[in-house]
């Protein structure tokens, strides 16, 4: 070509190539259908925007909430619905085939007629993360025949999932986990969970043969798997934990041949055994704490070579772990607590090079630490609770100074604190507790620059206490509970202007300790100084006082009701047992929390009348109310309505119980015994289908000493300062024949709770921690109860365990 012409040809194409795009821009920019726009506007009328912030963040789902907002509030009707924020069309023709609706602040029932079943071209729907008010899964959803993801999870939906999910057949990626709905009522979070049992599993994916992901964590199946999930060749990722089941776990779907991801965490009743893995699989992440998985870990498992995540914690695994655990060269997190594993641990564990987490509680079988972790410089979380260390904490472990976290609960730690503690800059999480370490607690420590939690309770830590240059310090949470201080607590400890959590029970601490120090401390919710003796000032109430949601002031060597609980409207949980309050309850007394108070403890002072009697005491939100062991002489009072437990033995009540009692409907735990009752027990209190669970003495009273009984039902509740209470509920000729057995028992932070951890020894009873629950486990746990309820009926529970 002549170069002359160059010009024009280049000219040329560039016109044709310009004209090319903008017809192809101008068949693609198709606006939103009129009917499409109209269903979406009314969609939107359907729902109220909520922001739940402080929900998700007090129950610990922020990171369900992290990033949410209202997507709907930039829906206008006089725009194109293809251009509004979580809304996809069809480039085609404009219908909407998608929409992303997830974290979208959207609260209301989701119901049949919702004009969200008129978009029936969607193929990806999102309502992750809203507040459907505990509705039902409408059938309607089988109406929409070309979706390929639909996602409802944590969206507070319960009840059946309708037969009309199975119809989906083009489903790739289907999620309804997480949909449990908590109701606190009389002391019991009543769960409300998404219901598998009555179509079954394997009816619900029978014609899903495109499925990818299937996850359906938290939905209530109460069945064994179908063998035929191992016919889903195309499965990546299959998410089942909390969902009761039952039977024994398929094999074949570890095989699966694109599967990556396995979670069957918190089925206790699932039994199985790990096949022998082949070096092909694509196997990335595998969960199975909290189940019956039992057997030893084959050399094979060294053949997982994408496995990133591992957590076979709390199962029944046994044997030795295999050398061959160190060629998981792409791990980042290991859990193998609380199994049956024996021997040492492999030293080719410090082969991991790219873990953060290492959790190791309970299984290690020498009293050194082990050295392999001087290898894992990424580590970031460390655990290593429960074990048997019979040395002085290694100071070797700084080095590693990207640990975030380090756990040495319950081990037996020697010697003093190193301050060199203070040099890990990233520390926010540090427990040392429920060792023998002792001297006095480095200062450096309370400067730490990234510590926010620090526990060293029950320890043999002496004073004196020194915080110097805390004013910028990060605490939260501080835990210095059952040690020996022998001093006085320092003023300083008002400059700790972040903390909210405060531990000292017990601590033998000299002099008396002015509750007056702790009201400078502005966030200050949980305080706990029992087992000292504390000085309360009786000048004027201050509005500067700190609004406290728990407080422990028991065994203080109190004389009366302190004056500034009469401003506190926002108290939880108050403990004032075993002082010396004697006299009447005052007046004010019925206002302190009245909208928001849980949990009171009277028991064990001199108190002996109500200043003001009340036909129903008055408090709200009340689950237990323990005026136990004093002199009250009054007739008997009916505890707020929707208290779950009432301990009032060993008082001068008199008169009968009155019929009113039957009001309290929530009640499950009444102990009246020791008093000078009389007259006839209301009905309701004898009726099999009243939910109440006499007191062991009361049936001794009642019933008798020699009535053999069965077990049918067993539960524990763990109130919020540690008093553990076991009800057992059986019937052999009389319904009404039931047990309690309550043990009070040291404090232990939910986050110590362990599975297995003895909590009744005259019960034989031991916690069962389910993931569902973790949050509640200071409220809530289950029992195994293995000792026959007949072995008690000559043998009552010694009066220190009740």
């Amino acid at each position: 070509m002549n170069n002359q012409y160059l010009p024009v040809f280049l000219a040329s194409c560039l016109f044709f190539i310009s004209l090319s795009q903008t017809a192809s821009n101008t068949s693609s920019q198709h606006h939103c259908l009129p009917d499409q726009s109209a269903h979406l506007l009314q969609l939107r009328q359907e729902f109220v925007e909520r922001n739940y912030s402080d929900y998700y963040v007090y129950y610990g789902y922020d990171y369900y909430y992290h990033g949410s907002y209202p997507k709907m509030k930039s829906w206008k009707a006089d725009s194109d619905c293809c251009s509004w924020d979580g809304v996809t069309c069809d480039t085609q023709n404009g219908e909407v085939i998608g929409l992303d609706l997830s974290k979208s602040w959207l609260y209301g029932p989701l119901n049949s007629n919702s004009s969200l079943f008129s978009l029936r071209h969607l193929r990806k729907l999102n309502l992750d993360s809203n507040n459907f008010s505990s509705s039902t899964i409408p059938p309607e959803f089988g109406q929409l025949v070309r979706l390929t993801h639909l996602n409802l999870s944590f969206s507070f939906l319960h009840g059946r999932i309708p037969l009309e999910i199975s119809w989906l057949a083009n489903l790739v990626s289907l999620d309804l986990s997480l949909n449990h709905f908590e109701n606190f009522v009389g002391g019991n979070y009543d769960y409300k969970l998404l219901d598998l049992r009555r179509i079954h599993l394997e009816v619900l994916v029978q014609n899903m043969t495109y499925l990818r992901e299937l996850h359906l964590g938290e939905v209530n199946i109460s069945s064994s798997l179908p063998q035929s999930l191992a016919n889903l060749s195309s499965l990546t990722s299959l998410t089942l934990f909390g969902c009761n089941l039952q039977g024994k776990f398929p094999a074949d779907i570890f095989m699966l041949p694109k599967i990556q991801a396995i979670d069957l965490s918190s089925n206790p009743k699932l039994v199985g055994v790990l096949p022998k893995f082949q070096s092909c699989s694509s196997l990335k992440e595998l969960s199975l704490p909290y189940t019956n998985f039992s057997g030893e870990l084959h050399s094979s498992i060294g053949n997982l070579k994408s496995l990133n995540y591992l957590d076979l914690s709390s199962s029944n695994f046994s044997g030795a772990i295999p050398p061959s655990i160190g060629n998981l060269s792409q791990l980042t997190d290991l859990s193998l607590s609380y199994n049956n594993f024996h021997g040492q641990l492999p030293s080719t564990l410090g082969n991991l090079a790219k873990l953060t987490s290492l959790k190791l509680n309970n299984i290690l079988h020498s009293q050194e630490v082990p050295s392999f972790l001087r290898n894992l410089t990424q580590l970031e979380f460390l655990s290593l609770s429960h074990n048997n260390f019979d040395c002085g904490f290694p100071v070797w472990l700084i080095n590693n100074t990207k640990l975030h976290s380090i756990d040495f609960w319950e081990n037996q730690l020697k010697g003093p604190i190193p301050s060199e503690i203070c040099r890990l800059p990233n520390l926010s999480y540090l427990d040392l507790s429920y060792n023998s370490l002792t001297e006095a607690i480095p200062s450096a420590l309370f400067t730490t620059p990234s510590l926010s939690s620090l526990y060293l309770e029950h320890n043999q830590l002496t004073g004196p206490l020194k915080f110097q240059n805390i004013s910028t310090s990060p605490l939260k949470l501080l835990s210095l509970s059952e040690n020996k201080l022998n001093e006085s607590i320092p003023r300083s400890i008002a400059n700790f202007t972040k903390l909210q959590f405060l531990f000292l029970s017990s601590v033998n601490l000299k002099g008396k300790v002015e509750l007056e120090i702790f009201f400078e401390l502005k966030e200050l919710q949980y305080l706990d100084l029992s087992g000292n003796r504390v000085l309360v000032s009786k000048t004027n109430i201050s509005s500067t006082i700190p609004k406290f949601s728990e407080l422990y002031l028991s065994s203080c060597h109190l004389l009366e009701f302190p004056k500034f609980l009469e401003a506190q409207n926002a108290l939880q949980t108050l403990d004032l047992s075993n002082n010396s309050i004697e006299g009447k309850i005052p007046k004010w007394f019925w206002n302190v929390g009245k909208e928001t108070l849980g949990y009171l403890n009277l028991s064990f002072n001199l108190l002996s009348k109500f200043e003001h009697p009340l036909a129903v005491l008055p408090w709200k939100n009340m689950y237990l109310l323990d005026l136990s062991s004093n002199i009250l002489q009054e007739s008997f009072p009916i505890p707020p309505l929707s208290t779950n437990v009432f301990l009032a033995s060993k008082n001068n009540f008199t008169g009968s119980i009155p019929p009113m009692i039957c009001k309290v409907r929530a009640l499950g735990i009444l102990d009246v015994s020791n008093n000078q009752l009389i007259g006839q027990i209301p009905q309701c209190l004898l009726n099999s289908n009243n939910s109440l669970v006499p007191s062991k003495l009361d049936i001794y009273s009642i019933v008798g000493a020699n009535k053999a009984l069965q077990l049918a039902d067993v539960r524990v509740s763990v109130g919020e300062e540690g008093t553990i209470i076991i009800r057992f509920e059986g019937v052999n000729g009389n319904p009404m024949v039931s047990g309690l057995c309550i043990k009070r028992a040291a404090r232990l932070p939910a986050s110590q709770v362990k599975q297995g951890h003895i909590i009744c020894n005259n019960c034989d009873a031991e916690i069962e921690i389910s993931s569902a629950q973790n949050k509640y486990l200071r409220m809530m746990a289950t029992v195994k109860y293995e000792k026959k309820i007949e072995e008690l009926k000559t043998d009552p529970v010694p009066a220190q365990d009740r």
